[in-house]
């Protein structure tokens, strides 16, 4: 059956039903993830050590993301998507399961490493299954429907946490590795015969490197957006807000986690109409509407006096991440294309969010214990500000031909692609409809 066609005569386009399969897993990862996050710092201080160590076995998960990445890419491109994604999550659920069962300081900081490993790997190899999945006009819509079922699974999964915990220290660690060995069988069970998630057994497509990308100034751009929005979101956020609600505003643990939901709420609202728009008005006039947003959000949250106005201030924040997440995915994406493989390009990407989320606390960190806290805030929203005037120079990457991606290579003898979202099962296989078995 052959789909419709709108008033221009052009087939409506939506999701691949890979796509979804995508988004429901990613839920599924960020509610164990959210479920472990408050219980880390807990039991890595049961061992009897000071601060600095517990902030070490959280810092570790980064450092490994970001020396793993390079590595990450390479075996998206010499093994395919599908395959580093499942084998990802599953190291991971064999890392974070094991640290439930630790029995010494330096086993929790091995394990958790070892976990670290995984997250990158199914990180590089989800970001690349959206590029190659997606029709390029509906990249920003994939990226922020990704997004917020991470998100989702974040607010969600604390919740479960906490009651978790009062059975046991061990519980959460034990469930997340469930959870994860349950994402992993259902891409595989979703993805197993799909034609789209196929890798091509010829492996013909040609490779982008970092070389190439960074000739792209929208690449470019990209990286530097990444790095502040990762300074900003993983780093200060985490690192700062419960310090400063603490001594700046006589507020307790409970306020603080009232902002990161906030924060959380500002971002799951505009998470999904910024990748619309996106797709419609462009990537650039949505990553610096997101960039603006972030930074003035940032800094006004350092000058906050009250606690209604630096909840107010966390939510502009989290509106302005929303807002630029999508649209900077989406440019990335669009940099590669469809029809060549961006494993490296895609973990430098992520390299540049990781090595933000590093520096960002030590630099805000230091700069709050030497003048204050508004000067903290003000170095980060100043960092967002710089990308700002990068993407500035950018130019606009959104496809305007739809010529390059694999679905609609397939159209004329599978059928068009608004016939859906139908469940990859495996009606065609490489590419050719499947022989009906004697």
């Amino acid at each position: 059956m052959r789909g419709t066609t709108d008033t221009t005569g052009r087939t409506p386009q939506k999701l691949p039903a890979e796509v979804w399969v995508l988004v429901v897993a990613s839920f599924i990862i960020a509610i164990g993830f959210g479920i472990v996050a408050p219980v880390l710092p807990v039991f890595a201080s049961s061992f009897g050590v000071g601060s600095t160590a517990v902030s070490a076995v959280v810092s570790v998960f980064a450092l490994v993301r970001l020396m793993f990445a390079p590595a990450s890419g390479r075996l998206v491109n010499k093994l395919g998507e599908p395959r580093v994604y499942i084998t990802g999550i599953l190291i991971v659920a064999v890392g974070t399961g094991a640290c439930g069962f630790a029995t010494a300081y330096w086993q929790l900081v091995a394990f958790r490493a070892f976990a670290g490993i995984g997250s990158t790997m199914f990180t590089v190899a989800a970001v690349g299954l959206l590029v190659r999945l997606t029709p390029p006009p509906l990249r920003g819509r994939a990226s922020g429907l990704w997004a917020t079922g991470f998100l989702l699974g974040n607010i969600a999964g604390p919740i479960v946490g906490a009651g978790l915990v009062e059975i046991s220290i061990v519980a959460p660690f034990v469930v997340y590795a469930a959870a994860l060995v349950v994402a992993a069988l259902f891409v595989w069970w979703f993805l197993r015969r799909s034609t789209l998630a196929a890798v091509d057994p010829a492996n013909t497509q040609p490779t982008m490197g970092v070389r190439a990308a960074l000739r792209s100034v929208a690449y470019r751009a990209a990286l530097v957006s990444s790095f502040a929005n990762g300074w900003a979101v993983f780093g200060v956020r985490i690192s700062l807000i419960p310090l400063f609600v603490g001594q700046a505003l006589d507020g307790g643990p409970g306020m603080a986690g009232i902002a990161l939901s906030v924060f959380a709420s500002g971002n799951a609202a505009v998470l999904i109409v910024s990748g619309r728009l996106s797709d419609t008005i462009g990537r650039r006039p949505l990553a610096l509407a997101g960039l603006a947003v972030s930074a003035a959000g940032t800094i006004w949250v350092g000058f906050t006096t009250s606690i209604p106005m630096f909840l107010a201030a966390s939510l502009v924040a989290g509106i302005g991440a929303g807002l630029l997440n999508p649209p900077q995915n989406a440019a990335v994406a669009d940099v590669i294309g469809a029809k060549a493989k961006g494993g490296p390009v895609l973990a430098g990407f992520q390299m540049a969010a990781d090595l933000g989320a590093i520096i960002g606390p030590l630099a805000a960190g230091l700069l709050a214990d030497q003048l204050s806290f508004q000067a903290a805030f003000t170095l980060t929203g100043v960092m967002l500000a710089v990308s700002f005037v990068v993407w500035l120079f950018a130019p606009e990457t959104l496809p305007r031909q739809e010529d390059e991606h694999v679905a609609e290579d397939m159209a004329e003898e599978c059928g068009c692609l608004d016939e859906g979202p139908e469940l990859p099962l495996g009606e065609r296989v490489g590419g050719r409809p499947r022989q009906p078995e004697a």
